[in-house]
């Protein structure tokens, strides 16, 4: 059984959905973004920091960055380093499933462990996000598709050196759209009872 399961995923794909789901049929922990934060959160930096610097990168981030300044790092980088604390005892602690955080990365080199990317297409995404924020319009909706995984992307790129949605850096790759979500949940769970 794996005991380490990590689900990277598109904004409105139902990666969250899928990993909860699977959780409830595998008996595995659940974390997600609110556990994750709240964990980091124990430590050195504050929960609002936390919430507000989320999945962001130093404005800089392109252009110029100081080598030196290791002392007076970004927050960002400092909730990173919680977040990749928090996720590294969650994995210590293994039987679990962790969704977002770039644990795939983070995890690596854990034994046992299953890493997922959860795509769609972004038909399929606006529609399962209009249901979820019924009060945007479409348009609305599909530029906050757009900026969420735009700011994922970076995010990724900048703390894992890794580009997000790349099949290199999961073991396997499922397209919600075309599988459903409950499918997507017995493919996964067969790999992690096998």
């Amino acid at each position: 059984m794996k005991r380490i399961v990590t689900i990277s995923r598109e904004f409105g794909a139902g990666g969250g959905t899928i990993g909860l789901r699977l959780a409830e049929e595998t008996g595995l922990e659940y974390y997600d973004k609110e556990l994750i934060l709240m964990r980091a959160g124990q430590g050195n930096v504050d929960i609002y920091s936390l919430i507000k610097w989320d999945e962001s990168v130093p404005i800089n981030f392109g252009f110029t960055q100081s080598l030196f300044d290791f002392y007076n790092r970004p927050l960002s980088e400092r909730i990173f380093q919680a977040q990749k604390e928090t996720i590294q005892q969650v994995g210590e602690k293994g039987n679990c499933i962790i969704v977002g955080r770039n644990a795939n990365t983070v995890l690596k080199e854990y034994d046992n462990s299953l890493h997922v990317f959860i795509t769609a297409d972004f038909d399929f995404r606006l529609k399962r996000m209009m249901k979820k924020m019924p009060d945007q319009t479409e348009e609305q909706v599909a530029d906050e598709i757009r900026r969420v995984d735009k700011k994922r992307k970076k995010y990724c790129s900048y703390h894992t050196n890794t580009k997000f949605g790349d099949s290199r850096y999961y073991d396997i790759c499922l397209d919600s759209s075309s599988f459903g979500l409950e499918k997507c949940v017995d493919i996964l769970k067969g790999l992690i009872l096998e």
